[in-house]
């Protein structure tokens, strides 16, 4: 399966965008979206929005490990709240918590054609937590991107 992240023909636009309108619906910090490597199990964070700086792009965690890993592994949601404080394992196993600076976290697994492929995370620096209604939003949130995923590769 290939992604064409970050190409010259605009197609990851939608994704972007899409980043952005959740950030703005919910108020949250940061948004970002995670899609597992076509060549290979590792998941990296391609899209962001409300991000402070660019290291989200570097970010790559092995299927199972970090937020992106576990949410693609298990499929799942994952919630992280007054992080590094109640969390399993050790906080450098959270890249993207400490990249970003979040303290609050919602992660839900997004499908391609199927099956699990891709990680949308919406995140507070404050010690806002992610409220349950706002919890339902993410998930409309991400099966908008899931169809939007699927129709543009």
């Amino acid at each position: 399966m290939e992604f064409n992240v970050c190409n010259k023909s605009g197609k990851d636009q939608p994704f972007k965008q899409a980043c952005e309108h959740v950030l703005e619906e919910l108020n949250c910090d940061f948004v970002g979206l995670a899609l597992q490597n076509s060549n290979g199990p590792d998941v990296s964070w391609h899209y962001a929005a409300g991000n402070r700086n660019d290291k989200y792009k570097r970010i790559t965690v092995r299927y199972g490990k970090g937020i992106a890993g576990k949410v693609i592994s298990t499929g799942r949601p994952m919630g992280i709240e007054d992080f590094p404080n109640n969390i399993l394992g050790k906080a450098l196993e959270y890249p993207i918590m400490l990249a970003e600076n979040l303290s609050y976290a919602f992660a839900v697994p997004i499908q391609f054609k199927g099956v699990l492929k891709g990680v949308l995370l919406v995140g507070n620096r404050t010690k806002q937590p992610i409220s349950e209604s706002d919890q339902h939003t993410i998930l409309d949130a991400a099966k908008r991107l899931e169809k939007e995923l699927n129709s543009s590769i």
